[in-house]
């Protein structure tokens, strides 16, 4: 990865991007690939898409979502504590000692997720942190002070950890799921682009708004695109650190290659023909199964219009939904790789039916 590179991966993966507030960050990303594009839309709720060859009736997508989990203000006490609500799959566990940043109008309002001293818990009652009992203090002594820096139920919040390597080879910081995907797909454009490679199709980079709380950005948008095809792009568990148990989450791990899923959203003959180019192209990977559903963006785009072949490239990531997520360098290579060799050969209207 170039210094160019780094440095947008680290300022996107900084910038607070939480559900239903992703403006900023859809901003950076739209910047970064302005140079790679011929030109870009956006949608109501935020969804940033760019486009290669837009006046091609065959259209391909590349898909990541840019939303972050976070917090709601949902009630503050007359003694100035503030009690939450989750915005997506946010871990209440983790909570306890953590740093926020509450997000208002007048600006950012520093908070920390207070809890009792170990001295004083009692042991045989001990409570454990859960949604009913988390809560921030902002160093206000009244709801009346803590309202004057702009602070008012509805106010969003996100920590305040930051991105970092680990041993030069893993990516770790809050929000790699799923940033990190629009940093991938920003790449495959970026590659694109400076490798001169003329795509026989229209292609359209989505970055999608509003996934954790159930694919709504990828809903909205796969209905205004249409396309023919959709390869997403997200994460998916490393389950070979501690306290996995690999007979029911399968066998992922970071550093071993993108994740290629099999499933009913699925269509097996795309998901075939990127098997084929990345044997070709000795590009490694793994396998999973999904059981009713992906639980990403790949089923918004597989059941929208009249159904449109879909195909998910993961990365494994260890620590998901906290402010640690970590994932390996060669597997986000690898994943651009991927997706890039698998654009270059596909041809404009190719028919991925079962039954012709």
């Amino acid at each position: 990865m170039d210094k160019k590179s780094q440095k947008f991966l680290e300022t996107y993966l900084n910038n607070p991007s939480p559900t239903g507030f992703e403006s900023s960050g859809q901003q950076i990303w739209l910047d970064y690939m302005k140079p790679f594009i011929d030109e870009y839309f956006t949608d109501t709720y935020g969804t940033a898409v760019g486009v290669v060859n837009p006046q091609a009736d065959y259209k391909v997508v590349i898909e990541a979502h840019a939303d972050e989990i976070s917090w709601f203000v949902n009630y503050i006490t007359d003694d100035g504590y503030i009690y939450v609500v989750r915005n997506g799959g946010s871990d209440h566990q983790i909570a306890p000692s953590k740093r926020v940043n509450i997000h208002t109008n007048k600006g950012i309002v520093k908070g920390v997720f207070g809890w009792p001293a170990i001295h004083v818990r009692d042991k045989g009652k001990e409570e454990t942190p859960s949604v009913k009992n988390i809560f921030i203090d902002c160093g206000c002594e009244s709801k009346d002070e803590l309202e004057a820096l702009g602070v008012h139920v509805g106010c969003v919040i996100t920590f305040e950890d930051e991105f970092t390597i680990l041993n030069d080879k893993y990516y770790t910081g809050r929000a790699l799921d799923n940033r990190i995907g629009g940093f991938m797909i920003a790449e495959v454009a970026r590659k694109i682009k400076e490798k001169k490679v003329k795509l026989p199709f229209g292609l359209y980079v989505v970055n999608a708004v509003q996934e954790e709380i159930g694919l709504r950005g990828a809903q909205m948008i796969a209905e205004r695109i249409n396309p023919d095809v959709a390869i997403v792009t997200d994460v998916c568990h490393d389950t070979t650190s501690p306290m996995y148990n690999k007979k029911v989450t399968g066998f992922q791990k970071a550093g071993k290659g993108p994740v290629l899923t099999y499933g009913p959203a699925v269509q097996n003959n795309l998901l075939n023909m990127i098997i084929e180019v990345a044997e070709k192209k000795r590009i490694p990977f793994q396998r999973a199964s999904a059981s009713r559903s992906t639980g990403t963006d790949t089923d918004a785009f597989a059941y929208s219009n009249a159904g449109v072949a879909s195909a998910l490239i993961s990365l494994s990531l260890k620590y998901m939904h906290t402010t640690v997520e970590t994932a390996h360098k060669d597997d986000v290579a690898h994943v651009v790789d991927l997706m890039f060799e698998f654009l270059k050969q596909l041809k404009s209207g190719h028919d991925f039916r079962y039954i012709k």
